[in-house]
């Protein structure tokens, strides 16, 4: 009988060039959401072209509490992981025998496996907290796990030596190759620094910008906060789960700052969510009406901006007991608050002005009787505000 060849694997180029282009594809995906984590949280007209849907939606997903992981954003250290396996990649890279090409594939194998196994981590956290997918992330995923496909395949047609001893003989390569002596130290005192001193610029101080400018309510018990006799009013109809909400009110309250004597800017409530909003039909912005209702009490206690300001922080479940210290309202007040008929009616009141006007989403501002949804054109707040 005739015997069966053996199996011969191509040249080793062909495995070694695909893992370097997937690992520089994985750097430039990491890159995009690190810049576009930068342009949501900073940028009020800026929205990414993979925000598509509810469901598809990279601005959601950048938006999310989990973005962060210990003060860094999840995509930046996406960024370092790539660009470690990067250098790692290119110094391993060798004509020579088939010895020299086995060393430090077995680390970058588990390195893939680490990376896999955060993918799937943040795939389940996508799904089950934050209800949206980010595509640019599915992608990123997918060059995980091929990544660990190619690396393991690697190691199947050129590792001779059993698995542990080749992680050995890969830190003896990494310890004794001159340049990977400097930088991989310096890599991890990099790393390291970020999680101490890396700036936060998706939080925001409101209350430190106008703390100084007048505020009170208008002759219908609306909050306002800015010029007691102004040029131009805006009226903001807003949800506190609005990240879009936030970001505007921001930033109309820098204008505000500037602008004290000029601009006034008036708070109405429209909450996107369907317990209290008839034009919402599923489950979403869940809670934004008895965030609502908390503010509108607060309003009445004459602490709205403060609660407002609060409010406009949380992210995910919000508690009583906590915003009550913040604001040094009583808990139980709160707590009669956001099941209150009373309040309920001065919140639907909004909601009503929100609909007479045309409201269908936020953020929506009224200028002179005019209406516009998500931001305000510059020529208008140019004309009065010089």
């Amino acid at each position: 009988m005739r015997e069966k060849a053996q199996f011969k694997p191509k040249p080793f180029i062909f495995y070694y060039l695909p893992v370097l282009l997937l690992a520089l594809a994985g750097l430039a995906d990491s890159i995009y959401l690190v810049i576009s984590h930068y342009k949501v949280h900073t940028d009020i007209l800026y929205k990414s072209f993979c925000a598509i849907s509810k469901a598809l939606n990279c601005d959601t997903v950048s938006q999310s509490s989990y973005a962060i992981f210990m003060g860094v954003p999840v995509s930046l250290l996406g960024v370092l992981g790539y660009l470690l396996f990067v250098v790692i990649t290119a110094f391993l890279y060798d004509k020579e025998p088939a010895v020299e090409k086995r060393r430090g594939w077995h680390t970058l194998f588990i390195i893939s496996v680490i990376f896999s196994a955060y993918s799937m981590v943040l795939a389940l956290i996508s799904n089950y907290y934050i209800h949206s997918y980010c595509i640019m992330c599915i992608l990123s995923y997918i060059v995980n796990f091929m990544l660990l496909f190619l690396t393991l395949m690697i190691i199947q047609r050129f590792a001779k030596a059993p698995f542990l001893k080749s992680l050995k003989d890969d830190i003896v390569f990494f310890i004794s190759h001159r340049w990977l002596q400097k930088i991989i130290p310096a890599f991890a005192v990099f790393t390291l620094s970020l999680f101490f001193f890396f700036p936060d610029y998706w939080t925001k101080n409101i209350s430190a910008l106008t703390k100084d400018v007048a505020s009170g309510l208008t002759e219908e018990g609306h909050p306002w906060i800015g010029a007691e006799n102004p040029e131009l009013t805006i009226i903001e109809y807003a949800d506190y789960r609005c990240f879009q909400c936030g970001k505007m009110h921001y930033y109309l309250r820098e204008l505000v700052a500037s602008n004290p004597d000029k601009l006034r800017l008036v708070h109405k409530h429209f909450p996107m969510d369907h317990e209290v909003n008839p034009l919402v039909k599923e489950p979403f912005h869940v809670g934004a009406g008895k965030m609502a209702m908390l503010a509108i009490y607060a309003a009445s206690k004459d602490k709205f901006w403060e609660m407002n300001d609060i409010l406009y922080d949380i992210k995910e479940d919000f508690n009583v007991k906590t915003i009550a210290k913040e604001t040094g309202i009583n808990a139980a007040e709160l707590a009669w608050a956001i099941n209150s008929k009373e309040v309920r009616m001065l919140l639907n009141r909004d909601m009503s002005d929100g609909f007479k006007l045309g409201v269908t989403g936020t953020p929506s501002f009224e200028i002179n009787g005019e209406l516009y949804f998500g931001v305000i054109p510059p020529e208008i707040l140019n004309s009065f505000l010089k």
